[in-house]
C-alpha cells in the first residue's frame, strides 16, 4: 500500500527526513512516532502530499507520488483520509455540515451525501447529532466529527497526526477504539504519536523516528503463509 525509497526532505540546509525506507502493508495499522522534532509530521505531510521529498521514490497504491505535479494530488488525496490535533472543524457550521463538506468538494451527489453524513456519523458515535453546531461539541466529539469527516469517502488510507493530543485519557481511548474499529473494515491506519500508554494499550507495529532517521520498524518481510 505505501511504499517509501531512500525519501530524503530537507529544509535548507537541515535534513527533516534523512534516508527513510519502509513497507506498510494494505489494512495494517502503524504508529510513527519518535521524540519532538524526530520528524513524524513531515513523514505525514509526504504522504497526503502537503510536502514533496527532496529526493528518493515514494509508492502509494501502486503510485509514484514523488512523480506527481500538483494536478494530479487530488485525485491521490480522495482515497486518502486526514485527521489533526486540532480537529479543523468550522464551528459555526453543524456536525453534518462539517463532515459533508469533504463529499461536496469531490462534486458527491447530494442523495449519497445524505446516506453517507449519518451512516458515518454512526461508526463514530454520533448518530442524531447532525444538526448540533460544531463549536459547542467537546474535545473528544470535535475528534469524532473529524475522523468522521475524514473516512465518509470510504478511503483506503487513514492518516492520523497526534489525534489524541488535544485529549484528556479517557476520551483518547475512546478516540484510538474507534480508529481501531476503522482498521478492522480494512483501512490502512497510520497514526503519528508519542503516547508510550496508548501504544502500549493498542500494540501494533511502531515506526521510530530520531532525528529525521527511521531507527526502527522499517521495511517488514513479508509473510510467507
Amino acid at each position: 500500500m505505501i511504499r517509501l525509497y531512500h525519501i530524503v526532505k530537507s529544509y535548507g540546509d537541515r535534513d527533516a527526513l534523512r534516508d527513510v525506507s519502509l513497507h506498510v502493508e494494505k489494512g495494517e495499522m502503524i504508529y510513527v512516532t519518535g521524540p519532538s522534532g524526530a520528524g513524524k509530521s513531515t513523514m505525514l505531510k509526504l504522504l497526503y502530499g502537503a510536502e514533496r521529498p527532496t529526493s528518493g521514490k515514494m509508492l502509494i497504491g501502486g503510485a509514484d507520488v514523488s512523480k506527481m505535479d500538483n494536478r494530479q494530488l487530488p485525485s491521490l488525496r480522495r482515497n486518502m483520509g486526514v485527521v489533526f490535533q486540532d480537529f479543523k472543524l468550522l464551528p459555526h457550521r453543524t456536525v453534518g455540515e462539517n463532515v459533508a463538506m469533504a463529499l461536496e468538494v469531490i462534486g458527491a451527489p447530494t442523495d449519497s451525501i445524505r446516506r453517507r453524513v449519518p451512516a458515518v456519523l454512526n461508526i463514530v458515535g454520533l448518530r442524531g447529532r447532525e444538526e448540533d453546531k460544531a463549536g459547542v461539541l467537546s474535545g473528544g466529539e470535535k475528534q469524532r466529527v473529524a475522523i468522521a469527516r475524514a473516512i465518509v469517502n470510504d478511503p483506503a488510507i487513514l492518516l492520523a497526526d497526534e489525534p489524541t493530543g488535544n485529549l484528556d485519557g479517557a476520551m483518547a481511548v475512546e478516540v484510538m477504539e474507534i480508529l481501531q474499529a476503522i482498521n478492522l473494515r480494512g483501512t490502512t491506519v497510520v497514526i503519528a504519536t508519542h503516547d508510550v500508554g496508548l501504544m502500549d494499550r493498542f500494540p501494533y507495529r511502531r515506526l521510530r523516528f530520531v532525528d529525521g532517521k527511521l531507527v526502527v520498524g522499517g521495511i517488514q518481510p513479508r509473510s510467507k503463509a
